[in-house]
């Protein structure tokens, strides 16, 4: 059984040892791997290094880190393949969702290629007689990323290419569950010519988050994962002078209203809600059907539901693999029981299935459950498996007022042919991603990702012009040159411009 170890410093190291979690094949629902769980002093030794390796990549020239990142981008597009095979091993999700994944992190990493524009300064000439004013902006130092496991390669990418970029150095503690996708990728950085120490990754579980969180040496650090984790992170972090990013948990609406195409919406909503089973931050957990939608709204998305190819990540036939453990299994299976005995009417049911040849794997099938209400557990629960809500609502401003009582404000979309309803919509709802008629308004890469409300912790949002601004800090410099024979005495009273 392959044992997968941490990467500090450029290479592999079973650090301490002590403690071993299993890492399971979902499909199968054996396990396939063990991976080290760090220790204090593993952490200790990834931020030494991370730290001994700023002093020089900090001062390295723009040139030399945009050759390294455009390096990094061929390597990473030619090893698609093979990263969306180690995700979908770890993971559960099919191979093209996988594959999906890495491209949307590789997105980030051409954004990083182009840090030379996006770090230019400011300058003013002859602010004052004699004096101009510049600014620049500075790397911070050793970033540190806490990642989850529903992304391996994503999440991860929307930091450290940016974060690297910027002249800092990294440590990644990426899920324990899938942890196989950051040590491929450390190797791909070491092939790009990245300095030994710049990109560190550490596995573990609590133990090493809280050692990230107090280390002196750590200037900032970016989360993605639930919102009672990302509250302690923000807390813990930011207690100790730490500059944090970090991403909660989202319950994702999308409003279908009447006069929308409801074969298109349900395409669509069946697509949000069930690929990578779930799985997903942006994924639509909630449908919330306006007026005289509901019904055929209803209908149609459980004719698609029923529609939906479940079977093991590499099988090319399969639409949706298996959720990412027994325990996750367990978890939404309840939910689901929960959101009948509550009241709810069950359409389609996923509880129990078996996929042929994978009796053992994690696997939950496409559910849809209608007429819920708010206070259902089914709808305050960030269920993360494959379940479709359909709520109902009477009006748009309903709809609108139900998604702004909602405690998350991650994503959330509208289907329409309205563009007044549309233009209402974007204005009255308090979310950060808005999709009209796109269900998963994930932006591209030269904007940046992040919600609002119980969504984010810290002020900055993830990758883009925000994630620039991050792992960076900001100084402005006053100069004047004056010719030693005009030299006279400084005044006293506050500077002016003159």
């Amino acid at each position: 059984m392959t044992t997968i170890e941490h990467w500090i410093g450029g290479s592999l190291t079973g650090g301490a040892a002590t403690r071993r979690a299993p890492v399971y094949n979902p499909a199968t629902g054996r396990q396939q791997h063990e991976v080290v769980l760090a220790e204090d002093a593993d952490v200790d030794a990834a931020v030494a290094a991370a730290r001994t390796a700023f002093a020089s990549w900090s001062q390295a020239s723009l040139s030399a880190r945009t050759k390294i990142m455009f390096n990094f981008r061929e390597l990473v597009n030619a090893n698609v393949p093979a990263l969306a095979e180690l995700v979908s091993d770890e993971h559960g999700k099919v191979l093209s969702d996988a594959a999906g994944e890495v491209q949307r992190g590789l997105e980030v990493i051409e954004f990083a290629c182009g840090i030379p524009q996006l770090l230019k300064g400011e300058y003013s000439d002859q602010a004052s007689t004699g004096v101009d004013v510049f600014s620049f902006r500075e790397p911070l130092g050793v970033c540190a990323g806490i990642t989850p496991f529903n992304f391996p390669v994503m999440v991860p990418m929307w930091m450290y290419p940016v974060a690297i970029a910027c002249g800092n150095t990294f440590v990644l503690k990426p899920s324990e569950r899938d942890p196989s996708a950051s040590n491929f990728v450390a190797d791909l950085w070491r092939q790009a010519g990245l300095p030994d120490g710049v990109f560190n990754v550490v596995h573990g579980d609590k133990v090493a988050v809280d050692a990230l969180l107090r280390h002196p040496d750590v200037a900032a650090v970016s989360f993605v994962g639930s919102t009672p984790i990302a509250r302690y992170i923000h807390q813990q972090a930011s207690a100790t002078g730490k500059r944090v990013q970090a991403l909660g948990g989202a319950k994702n609406h999308a409003i279908i209203l009447p006069d929308a195409d409801l074969e298109y919406a349900a395409n669509h909503l069946t697509a949000a809600a069930f690929g990578s089973a779930g799985e997903r931050c942006m994924a639509i957990s909630a449908a919330v059907a306006v007026g005289g939608a509901g019904d055929p709204l209803s209908d149609i998305l459980t004719r698609k539901a029923h529609e939906v190819v479940v079977g093991a990540g590499r099988d090319p036939r399969s639409e949706m693999g298996p959720v990412v453990t027994a325990a996750a299994r367990d978890r939404i299976e309840g939910l689901i029981g929960t959101g009948e005995r509550q009241g709810a009417q069950l359409l389609v049911d996923g509880r129990g299935l078996k996929v042929p040849g994978y009796e053992d794997g994690f696997f939950v099938g496409p559910t849809v459950i209608d007429q819920v209400r708010t206070g259902m557990d089914v709808y305050t629960e960030e269920i993360f498996g494959p379940v479709l809500s359909v709520v109902r609502a009477d009006t748009v401003d309903a709809a609108i007022d139900i998604i702004n009582a909602n405690p998350y404000g991650n994503g959330t979309a509208i289907f329409t042919g309205s563009g007044e309803a549309a233009r209402r919509f974007q204005r009255g709802v308090r979310v950060g991603m808005i999709g009209i008629n796109v269900p998963i308004p994930v932006p591209m890469a030269y904007y940046s990702f992040g919600g609002w409300k119980d969504s984010l912790f810290g002020d900055k949002h993830i990758h883009g012009p925000e994630g620039v601004s991050f792992y960076t800090r900001g100084k402005v410099v006053t100069s004047r040159w004056p010719h030693v024979e005009a030299a006279h005495g400084a005044s006293m009273h506050f500077p002016t411009a003159s």
